[in-house]
C-alpha cells in the first residue's frame, strides 16, 4: 500500500506533497529536520492522506497534486 499525502507548513505559506509507504514515519522526519527541502518551513500540519494499492497510481495522483491545479485544490482545504 502507499500513500499520497500533503503537508502545510505552520510558519508560512508553503504545502508540500510527497509518496510514501508509512505516512507517520515520513511526517516524523519532516517535522523533525531531516528533510533539507522542507526544514526551513516546519512545523507542519498533515491536511490529506489516500491510499493506493500501486505506486504507480500513488505517483500519478501525486504528479497531479504537485501541478497548479492541485496546489489550488489543496490550499481549499
Amino acid at each position: 500500500m502507499f500513500f499520497v499525502y500533503a503537508l502545510k507548513s505552520l510558519a508560512r505559506d508553503y504545502i508540500y506533497v510527497g509518496l510514501t509507504d508509512d505516512v507517520e514515519r515520513r511526517v516524523g522526519q519532516h517535522d523533525a529536520g531531516y528533510e533539507r527541502t522542507t526544514r526551513p518551513y516546519r512545523p507542519f500540519e498533515l491536511i490529506l492522506t489516500e491510499s493506493y494499492p500501486s505506486r504507480g497510481d500513488a505517483r500519478a495522483r501525486e504528479k497531479y497534486l504537485k501541478s497548479g491545479a492541485g496546489k489550488e485544490f489543496l490550499r481549499g482545504l
